[in-house]
């Protein structure tokens, strides 16, 4: 006679509830939290950083009317007080009509005028942040540079004789002899 207990016996493949309880699959025990992810002293401080830059610069941008620097409205140009002389005499000027601040005082081409307005935003507002400028303004040579490329980018029809013959040649300013073009009386 066959034993009835050898014809039972589980088989540890089966998974069938007849043949008696599975042993259970062995979770995986979980992470304790400071080993899932740990934060060092130097994140931290980065962090805190980070946000009080991103905090003093939205500030700043925001008090000192930083998005009307994006446009084209010369009264932008009198945000700073000691522009206000530049904008009485450029009012008084010849081209008052013809041409506004952005027009003389930054590149025609789409990359140079926004490199030139970065520029020029992030050393204007250190200058007056820290009241390192002249009084009257002056203006540097590398913006001389782009108002004389202004002159040249809307008068060309009459100043292409004038120009160098080759590009490394020095012209002379069109504010030499045209200074209060742009600014009357300056």
């Amino acid at each position: 006679m066959a034993d009835p207990i050898a014809e039972h016996k589980p088989d540890p493949d089966n998974n069938d509830s007849t043949s008696g309880s599975p042993e259970p699959k062995k979770q995986p025990e979980p992470k304790k939290p400071t080993e899932r992810f740990r934060l060092g002293w130097g994140m931290v401080t980065f962090a805190i950083l980070l946000g009080l830059l991103a905090g003093i610069g939205t500030f700043t941008f925001g008090y000192g009317k930083g998005a009307s620097y994006l446009s084209n409205n010369p009264e932008t140009c009198v945000n700073c007080h000691v522009m206000q002389g530049h904008m009485d005499s450029w009012q008084n000027s010849s081209h008052h009509h013809v041409a506004v601040c952005n027009d003389c005082h930054l590149p025609h081409d789409f990359v140079g005028k926004w490199v030139t307005k970065a520029d020029n935003g992030f050393f204007h507002s250190l200058a007056f942040t820290l009241q390192n400028y002249r009084d009257p303004i002056q203006i540097k040579p590398r913006n001389k540079v782009v108002a004389q490329g202004s002159c040249i980018h809307c008068h060309k029809e009459v100043v292409h004789s004038l120009l160098p013959a080759t590009s490394g040649q020095d012209m002379q300013s069109c504010v030499h002899c045209h200074s209060d073009v742009g600014h009357a009386f300056r």
